[in-house]
């Protein structure tokens, strides 16, 4: 994995620097603990910061927090690993402590406020350690998405691979520079016969699109057949509704009344 998650990636950096706060929180929790001299083992331990505290936990704290700086320091997966780990032995360290609160085996000398700060600092522990690695939904340029379907890291794409996507570059912007040339011809006034087949083709094009997608608009939004026929109209929900008292036209402009000059209507 150091391939694919250098020190330098975004990512190593979001894992170095969550597992650099919580060390030396623990570390700070831990000095303070030895610093007041509390005993090693002792079930009744004195308050650290708002928390329970003894010896043994102390020194624990001051481990657990030089192994997650050690992790920051290095970058890379390491530091993943080692937050995602330290974060699961802390949720099991409160399942553990909350069944052994007020009994002789409260080595640590747990409260009840040690066990939700150990759930809490877990959660967020995992999550940090975890994330960018286990969801379901990575991106391709993920690193860890990469290693597991075997392929190369993105700094590390196949030669071959960068030229074919430069070349399929130069084409499209080729493509549309000859779009361009060929609108402006028409715009002027003065088109080729290639160039007028070219935008009239990208024209259809795009009208083939549209009707496409405003076929498909009326389809997922369940329209009744009578309203998707409007999907052939784009313009056809902001035209007005026909009045029912409206007049309507007659068949052919033939057969309608004309007024003669004396007065009375014929019919033609």
């Amino acid at each position: 994995m150091d391939r694919y998650l250098p020190p330098d990636h975004p990512l190593s950096r979001f894992y170095r620097i969550a597992a650099a706060i919580f060390g030396a929180c623990l570390l700070a929790f831990g000095v303070l603990g030895v610093a007041n001299r509390v005993p090693l083992f002792t079930t009744s331990g004195i308050d650290i910061l708002g928390l329970s505290s003894n010896g043994l936990l102390a020194w624990v704290s001051i481990a657990v927090g030089a192994v997650l700086v050690g992790a920051a320091a290095w970058g890379g997966p390491v530091a993943s690993t080692t937050t995602a780990a330290v974060g699961i032995l802390f949720f099991l360290s409160a399942l553990i402590n909350l069944g052994l609160l007020h009994t002789p085996w409260n080595l640590f000398a747990f409260k009840l406020q040690n066990v939700v700060f150990s759930f809490v600092v877990g959660l967020v522990l995992m999550f940090f350690g975890f994330y960018g690695r286990i969801s379901g939904n990575l991106p391709p340029d993920n690193p860890y998405a990469r290693y597991r379907h075997h392929e190369p890291p993105v700094e590390e794409l196949p030669e071959q691979r960068q030229e074919e996507d430069r070349q399929a570059d130069e084409g499209r912007i080729a493509e549309i520079q000859e779009l361009y040339q060929a609108e402006m011809a028409l715009a002027e006034g003065h088109p080729t016969p290639q160039q007028d087949r070219l935008v009239r083709a990208d024209l259809w094009r795009i009208r083939q699109e549209e009707r496409r997608r405003a076929y498909q608009h009326y389809l997922e939004s369940g329209r009744t057949p009578e309203q998707q026929v409007s999907a052939q109209n784009l313009w056809a929900d902001f035209e007005p509704p026909k009045r029912a008292d409206a007049p309507q036209p007659s068949e052919s402009p033939k057969h309608r009344d004309v007024p003669e000059r004396g007065g009375t209507q014929t019919e033609t």
